[in-house]
């Protein structure tokens, strides 16, 4: 059992109090400090009430004082033994407990913890703000930066392996300063950074490197640009909460519900489109103590009364009806507030294939890919709301193979998309979460038991050099002339009070959901395994997917150091010449030669380590080697984001991968 599942059921601490716990602790102790935590993960657990309870040995016992199941001051941490408060088992028990406030769900978190004293603000009027130029950042704001910089190249450069809890605390009291100086966007960052480096170092289910790369990547390049002086410095700093613009009377309409699922938070969001065809959010997401039930708190979220005047509805159902909203406030990014002053009425939905809902199938694929791409360069607190969203109509072909023990992956073509060989584009469709306890994986393996079924989509975009969408929902379809019915094949029939669709995270489509013209499918399994062959896929029907990526140009050679450096640190990018005269060739090769170049900036940053008279290295703060890093991460980034349009797109493998782009 690995760390992560052995303190599921702790409560959550501020960074705040981590950082001032383990700052307490003499250099000894420090030492000393992650082994401690290992030994005290294995101890028992009681609770009662607010108060959790440990026992560190037969003679002592550990307590956290935890109001809401969040620890939020270092007195609330209390050890009887005789080092205390100074010891190392209260250090120990805060490095253990998940941090109270990731940043992946910040916006969500604020959402369901709103109170009816939100005030709404108006918005300032253009021409003031062109009026005045942006001032940059104050002396206080530069410190709090540079110290934040400091802290995150360690992280870096010691890699995950050794980044242990001092770093970690040492990042959370930069990050605690930067709060105090109003650099709220990278404080919430390197609370971000922290978080994911505990799921990788503990195990965690949900741990991605891919997640702890880009966050790596968003903190230095934030603090590197406050610290110079570069960037609009009201968008780099952030803002501690959203405000709420006033939006008078809204006629909403339920679009869908999904499930909200990490590893301190769990709940649902859903989603609607006003008369002008804007999307909006409304969230029922709360923290959660224990793992095990946190599945179930989402999916039992999705009945829970959505908290927007006094409408007697559920998520669910507003996934399928509309609202009357007098007195609405709604945020930038989309978020409806919940104040006093808002009143709610029930009122009538609107189908997907009917207006104002319909409006959002018709922009092209390849347009909604570069509106998903363009805002993942926005502050994650300033993107519009549904802005990754994806609302195709497509033909289900079967499942793709992902892989040596890979997911489940559905082939579709995009009707209306980029023309290809066969007259469209063909995207692969991905399970929305993959936690077994959510409903996405179950839906996923039944579609792909119905070649030919025709459907109307809401997807996540997945940045991939071929196109890939994590499926939300679906439903009907409107007819098309350009592709009749055909008998024989599959039709997706839900009940009429699922009103033609289904949210896939909280709702289990069943086989006698997918009619064809003369019978239902009963013979079918409501589940299908994920390297299940298509049956009876017809003439022109793709097997699958290729298991392996397909020809592209060699980025993973630096996609690869660049991840190797965050997993093990700054001393892993030392091969061998013939190594890296074997890759720099690569890159050039392909045309890459950028690419080449950064690598050999990487390398070289990576070993120029200084040394005193008896050869040992001399310390440095890391920051040529995390401006390297930073310079090859952003363009791998960018290449990615490049190659994922041109896919989209439509172009031609060859010419899409040939050289850089």
């Amino acid at each position: 059992m690995s760390v992560a599942e052995r303190t599921s059921g702790w409560p959550a601490v501020r960074p705040e109090v981590v950082a001032e716990v383990v700052a307490g602790l003499s250099a000894r102790l420090q030492k000393r400090l992650d082994g401690a935590a290992a030994k005290l993960a294995e101890r028992p657990v009681t609770r009662c009430g607010d108060e959790w309870r440990v026992e560190v040995d037969e003679e002592t016992a550990l307590v956290l004082h935890a109001p809401g199941a969040v620890v939020a001051d270092a007195d609330d941490v209390r050890c009887g033994c005789l080092l205390a408060p100074a010891c190392v088992h209260r250090a120990a028990a805060v490095t253990l407990c998940p941090l109270a406030e990731p940043a992946e769900l910040a916006d969500l978190a604020d959402l369901a913890e709103e109170t009816e004293e939100a005030t709404p603000v108006e918005a300032a009027p253009a021409s003031s703000a062109e009026a005045q130029p942006e001032a940059g950042p104050t002396p206080v704001e530069v410190a709090a930066a540079r110290h934040l910089h400091r802290a995150g190249c360690a992280v870096l450069a010691a890699g995950v392996s050794g980044a242990g809890a001092v770093a970690q605390a040492e990042l959370l009291r930069a990050a605690h300063r930067a709060r105090l100086a109003g650099l709220y966007r990278p404080a919430a960052a390197a609370v971000a950074v922290v978080t994911r480096v505990r799921a990788a170092r503990s195990g965690a289910p949900d741990h991605r490197l891919a997640d702890l790369v880009a966050g790596l990547r968003e903190l230095l390049d934030l603090t590197t640009a406050l610290s110079t002086g570069c960037g609009p410095v009201a968008e780099l700093r952030g803002t501690a909460r959203q405000a709420y613009g006033e939006e008078g009377g809204l006629r909403l309409y339920g679009l869908f519900t999904e499930p909200v699922l990490t590893a301190t938070h769990a709940g649902v969001v859903s989603w609607a489109v006003d008369a002008g065809g804007r999307l909006s959010t409304v969230a029922e997401v709360m923290p959660h103590g224990d793992a095990a039930a946190a599945a179930p708190q989402a999916v039992g979220a999705g009945n829970r009364t959505v908290r927007l005047g006094e409408a007697p509805l559920s998520h669910r159902e507003f996934s399928r009806a509309g609202l009357a909203v007098q007195g609405a406030t709604r945020s930038a990014a989309g978020r409806l507030g919940a104040g006093a002053s808002v009143r709610a009425v029930r009122a009538a939905g609107a189908a997907w294939t009917a207006e104002p809902v319909a409006t959002l199938w018709a922009e092209p694929a390849a347009a909604q890919v570069a509106r998903a791409l363009a805002a993942e360069s926005l502050p994650y607190e300033g993107r519009p709301a549904g802005s990754d969203l994806l609302f195709l109509d497509v033909t289900l072909l079967g499942p793709a193979p992902a892989g040596p023990g890979g997911s489940l992956r559905l082939l579709a073509r995009c009707e209306g998309g980029a023309d290809g060989a066969d007259g469209g584009l063909v995207v692969g469709l991905c399970a929305g979460h993959e936690h077994p306890g959510l409903a996405f994986r179950a839906n996923l393996a039944l579609l792909a038991t119905a070649p030919g079924l025709r459907l109307r989509v809401i997807g996540r975009l997945e940045r991939s050099d071929r196109p890939e969408l994590r499926l939300l929902a679906v439903g009907t379809p409107p007819e098309s002339p350009t592709a009749p019915a055909t008998p024989g094949l599959p039709s997706l029939a839900v009940p009429a009070d699922r009103a033609d669709r289904v949210n896939l995270g909280l709702e289990r489509l069943q086989t006698a959901d997918l009619q064809t013209a003369d019978q239902r499918i009963a013979d079918q399994p409501t589940t299908a395994p994920a390297d299940a062959a298509p049956a009876d896929a017809g003439p022109g029907l793709p097997a699958g997917l290729p298991s392996e990526a397909p020809y592209g140009p060699p980025v993973h050679v630096l996609g690869r150091r660049v991840e190797q450096a965050v997993t093990t640190g700054r001393h892993a990018l030392a091969p061998s010449a013939a190594t890296a005269a074997a890759d720099g060739s690569l890159l050039r090769a392909a045309g890459l030669v950028t690419a080449a170049e950064l690598l050999d900036a990487l390398r070289a940053a990576a070993a120029d380590r200084r040394r005193d008279v008896f050869g040992r290295v001399v310390p440095d703060d890391h920051d040529a080697f995390a401006g390297s890093w930073l310079a090859a991460a952003c363009y791998t980034e960018e290449l990615a984001t490049a190659l994922c349009a041109a896919a989209w797109a439509g172009e031609p493998a060859p010419d899409r991968h040939r050289g850089e782009v």
